[in-house]
Order: C-alpha cells, then sequence, then structure tokens
C-alpha cells in the first residue's frame, strides 16, 4: 500500500462563528528536530492552552509550529457598559462648586463627566465556557485540516524526488559492483609489469610472492561487503518512505549508514574509475540529506 509521508512545513487557517463569538485561528509550521509549540492567544482565555498543544500533539509529531488565535465578540450582549454613578455625582459637586469659586460661567455638560475615564468603562461579560471552547475547537480543527493537507501535498513530492534520487544512487552502486572485479585484476597486471621492468631478463619472476602480494591487495581492497550493505540501506529506504507514521529521524540514521558505506568504498577501492562513483555517490546522498530534514 502506498502511504504518505508529510512534509513539516505548512499553513493552515480556520474560522468558526457562534451567536457570541468569533475566532480565526493560524498554524505556521517549519522543520525542527523535536516537536516545539508556541501559542499566541488572547490572555482572558489562555487556559485552553493545554488542549490545544493536546490535540496539536496528537496530529503533528514534530516541527516548529506557531499557532495564532484571534478572538471577536461579535454580539452587543457580550460587552458589558457600567457606569458609576456615585463617582459621576462627586465630580459633577466638584465641577459645580469649582466654577461657583472661580466665578466662572461656564456650564457643566455630560462630555465633562464623560471624558473622566473612571466614570464609564466597558467589561467583557462572563464567557460560556463551553461555548467559546466549541467554537475555538471549530475552527482549530479547520485550520489543522488544511496544514495537515499542504503538508501531505509536500511530503509526497519530498519523496518522489528522493525515490528517483536513490535509483540514481542504485545506478551508481550498480556501476561499482561491475567495476570492483576488475580492480583487481588490473592491479595485477600493472604489478607484472612493473615487476618486469625492473628485473633483468635473466632473473626470473617469482609467481609465489606475486600471487601473495596480489591476494594481500585484493584483501586490503575488497568491498564486496559494502556494496552488500548499501544494497540493503537502499531496500530499507523506499521501506520505510512507505510507512505512514513518523519517519524522518529513520532516514536520518540510515542516510549516515549509507555515507559511512559510501566513504568506506572510497578509502578501500584504491580506483579512480570507483573515486568518481564515490563523488557522485555522495553528491546525491547530500541532497537526499537536505530533504528529509523537513520530513516529519
Amino acid at each position: 500500500m502506498n502511504q504518505l509521508i508529510k512534509s513539516m512545513t505548512g499553513y493552515g487557517k480556520g474560522e468558526a462563528a457562534s451567536e457570541l463569538y468569533k475566532f480565526k485561528v493560524e498554524i505556521k509550521a517549519v522543520n525542527h528536530r523535536y516537536s516545539d509549540i508556541s501559542i499566541k492567544i488572547p490572555r482572558h482565555i489562555s487556559y485552553f492552552e493545554e488542549k490545544i498543544k493536546k490535540i496539536i500533539k496528537d496530529k503533528i509529531s514534530r516541527g516548529k509550529i506557531d499557532i495564532y488565535i484571534n478572538l471577536e465578540y461579535i454580539s452587543e450582549s457580550a460587552i458589558e457598559v457600567k457606569v458609576d454613578i456615585p463617582l459621576a455625582k462627586a465630580y459633577k459637586e466638584a465641577l459645580d462648586s469649582l466654577t461657583e469659586e472661580l466665578n466662572l460661567n461656564d456650564e457643566i455638560k455630560l462630555n465633562n463627566i464623560l471624558s473622566i475615564s473612571e466614570v464609564v468603562r466597558t467589561d467583557k461579560k462572563d464567557l460560556d465556557e463551553d461555548l467559546i471552547w466549541n467554537t475555538l475547537k471549530e475552527a482549530l480543527d479547520i485550520a489543522l485540516e488544511n496544514i495537515l493537507k499542504m503538508r501531505v501535498v509536500e511530503g509526497t513530492e519530498l519523496k518522489n524526488d528522493i525515490m528517483k534520487k536513490l535509483d540514481n544512487i542504485e545506478e551508481e552502486v550498480n556501476l561499482i559492483a561491475e567495476r570492483a572485479p576488475s580492480v583487481v585484476l588490473e592491479y595485477r597486471e600493472r604489478l607484472r609489469e612493473r615487476i618486469k621492468n625492473l628485473l633483468d631478463d635473466n632473473v626470473s619472476l617469482d609467481e609465489e610472492r606475486l600471487c601473495n602480494e596480489i591476494a594481500f591487495f585484493a584483501d586490503k581492497s575488497s568491498i564486496d561487503e559494502e556494496i552488500v550493505r548499501l544494497y540493503s540501506h537502499i531496500k530499507q529506504f523506499r521501506a520505510i518512505l512507505n510507512e505512514n507514521n513518523s519517519i524522518g529521524r529513520k532516514l536520518d540514521f540510515l542516510i549516515q549508514e549509507l555515507n559511512r558505506e559510501i566513504n568506506t568504498i572510497g578509502s578501500k577501492a584504491n580506483d579512480i574509475i570507483i573515486a568518481k562513483y564515490v563523488v557522485n555517490l555522495k553528491s546525491e546522498l547530500e541532497k537526499i540529506r537536505e530533504q528529509i530534514q523537513n520530513i516529519e
């Protein structure tokens, strides 16, 4: 079954409204080694943060996730206007006394009283916690659905590209496997020719010592085990890409194993043609390594 992998980057937006409240939720995510959730929410409803984090963690296992929550009151009944009547009377009496004392003809108007901030204030009425949570959760669920869709789309593109690069790597490994047996044969011929040029015609070649030298070189430069492990790692890589869970860390570990085998081949093969293949392998592997940093 072809499973879906997820990118760690994405954006989702959701809105929901009830008769009293309207919420707008935005979720932005980028790659991160662990799960790091940051929530910006109106202070008077900040007690919902832990419930929000739990919902996010159930859907997104890794990434730097920023959540922005905006609350609007869409009903006048959500706002309560309070007037401090005793304070207003006290100010009125004080102003009357002041105008009389200063012998002023100014008329005291309502605006003079209302300009005093303590006289009139607006308060938000007690929140209906169930209604506000249900409205918030509806907006949050929509935003989550949208960001998850985006992460799947990007993840699918990453997977397809990585699969192509794995094909390129496997082709290079095939070339190395085909080339490896020739390395020993060519070394034998070069060694034989070198010795022949150094020895006089009257001196016979010690075939036994030559064979021992060639056997030593063949053992030292053998890359059979590394090639087998490379094929195995490539097979595992493809299998993991088809898993339907968080696979980024698994792939990161496997990249390290692939890189280790390639480096070993480069140091052991002692062949300029294989060295060229190794350079190509490392180039493709580095491209994959960069891509998997963004896989959940």
